[in-house]
């Protein structure tokens, strides 16, 4: 589906078409109706599935045509990184580019002349604000915030809001909220405890649930099966080996990271660290030494794994495995974008075969398990025991591949391989900066007579985050 198949106003079109934004995800064609309907929702995508244009489009496009309060926060939107909340005020500027629509991004990290700048928005009444929970609950509680008029509230990544600790504050924030308002939840997951949060602050929710992605076939996957004390040389043999200068080496804990970038310092790579502990400034900083090849490889937490837009990241190094097999989607997801190549290494110890296998399940295919590299050592002998429960994991897919494809069932759109392509061929929450790659001219734009798109394998423009 076409943009402007949608009943939106002319005035989100013409920043639509200024973006080079032309065909719809499918979490986009499935969740803007009932939106713009005004129906409350519960998404279930990943990202890189375009749900942030999902909500903001509707939500830009009633603001814009509705009778709203120009003295009142409108929509108040939920992130739980700094980096997230930054990422989407951007696209909302893109967005609202031809209309009168004010956004305030809130956030924490920053110095006086920055809150104080969060506190006039909100009292003064910005449209849009974009916040995480912990900061917008600290303004809260200075007693000059009215969030009484409020129309939207969304949350995005709800999940992993709760996996930081932030259920209590959500429910703080939802109290000062009008029972009358549209609410929106996306998360990747849906969990005990997501589903109970939306049972709680949803009325009659429209549910749309798209597949769990899988890597883009560009990205080269492969695991090193190690111990533990072999996990640094490892590290160090491939990125000599390659002489690569865009990498991230992803490490579940903070400690982990500052340890492993004092570690790869001292051997004379150009590294920094990347944690929720830093600063915003620092953060900041971080980032743009990176993007500007200063850093050539950069040592993280999973902040960097969602919401953080480098096209041409060349290798992610997954140093521990992700306990959650979607983490590992998120993760090797930063690499092989905007139609490039990538690698994604993973390093295994005998202790994490288990969550490589349910990685494996997840992504229905059998990661390649090469020699270690040159001087590293030798791999662990597996247990056959092992072998044979990832043997059967693989069985078991092919198996259910075979059963789907006999049984006369269309295969439901954005699942399997199309959202590992809708990953690779759109940058996060539905941006590209690739140009047409099929040779076909860019569909002008029809508001009278709206015609159907000739060919499904039509390639949709997108532009860059940066």
């Amino acid at each position: 589906m076409f943009f402007d198949e949608l009943p939106l106003d002319d005035v989100v079109l013409d920043a639509l078409d200024a973006m080079n934004f032309e065909q719809c995800t499918p979490i986009q064609e499935q969740t803007i109706p009932p939106l713009l309907e005004g129906h409350d929702l519960i998404g279930v995508a990943q990202t890189g599935t375009g749900k942030t244009a999902a909500y903001l489009l509707p939500v830009l496009n009633k603001l814009n045509s509705g009778n709203y309060p120009q003295d009142a926060i409108n929509c108040i939107i939920m992130s739980p990184t700094r980096e997230l909340a930054q990422q989407i005020d951007q696209q909302v500027e893109g967005f609202s580019y031809f209309m009168p629509v004010s956004s305030v991004a809130v956030y924490g990290g920053n110095d006086g002349i920055r809150y104080e700048q969060e506190r006039k928005g909100l009292m003064l009444g910005a449209d849009i604000i974009i916040a995480t929970p912990g900061r917008l609950i600290s303004h809260i509680n200075t007693g000059k915030v009215d969030l009484s008029r409020v129309s939207f509230f969304i949350l995005d990544e709800a999940d992993r809001m709760l996996d930081m600790g932030f259920s209590d504050d959500i429910l703080k924030i939802v109290s000062y909220l009008p029972k009358e308002r549209q609410t929106i939840m996306f998360s990747a997951t849906m969990p005990d405890n997501i589903q109970a949060l939306a049972n709680t602050i949803l009325n009659n929710p429209v549910e749309v649930k798209i597949a769990v992605s899988k890597p883009a076939e560009k990205i080269k996957q492969i695991a090193y099966l190690c111990h533990e004390p072999m996990k640094d040389n490892i590290v160090r043999k491939v990125l000599e080996d390659q002489s690569l200068d865009r990498v991230i080496v992803f490490a579940s804990k903070r400690t982990k990271v500052r340890e492993l970038a004092r570690t790869f310092s001292m051997k004379g790579l150009k590294v920094a660290a990347m944690h929720s502990d830093l600063s915003q400034p620092e953060r900041d900083e971080v980032m743009y030494e990176f993007r500007n090849r200063r850093i050539n490889v950069l040592i993280a937490t999973d902040v960097v794994s969602r919401g953080i837009d480098i096209d041409d990241i060349q290798m992610v190094i997954n140093y521990d495995v992700p306990h959650d097999p979607e983490d590992y989607v998120h993760r090797v997801g930063r690499t092989a974008r905007a139609n490039r190549d990538g690698q994604a290494v993973t390093l295994v110890t005998t202790k994490e075969i288990p969550s490589l296998q349910r990685i494996e399940q997840l992504i229905e295919k059998e990661i390649e398990k090469p020699e270690l590299p040159e001087g590293c050592g030798e791999k662990p002998t597996v247990s056959n025991r092992n072998k044979n429960k990832s043997r059967s994991h693989a069985s078991n897919n092919r198996h259910r591949k075979h059963s789907h494809k006999n049984s006369g069932v269309p295969k439901p759109e954005g699942t399997a391989n199309d959202s590992a392509t809708l990953a690779n061929n759109q940058a996060d929450e539905g941006k590209s900066d690739s140009p047409n790659t099929n040779g076909t001219k860019r569909r002008r734009r029809k508001r009278k007579k709206k015609s159907s798109p000739e060919s499904s394998g039509d390639t949709t423009h997108r532009v860059s985050q940066e």
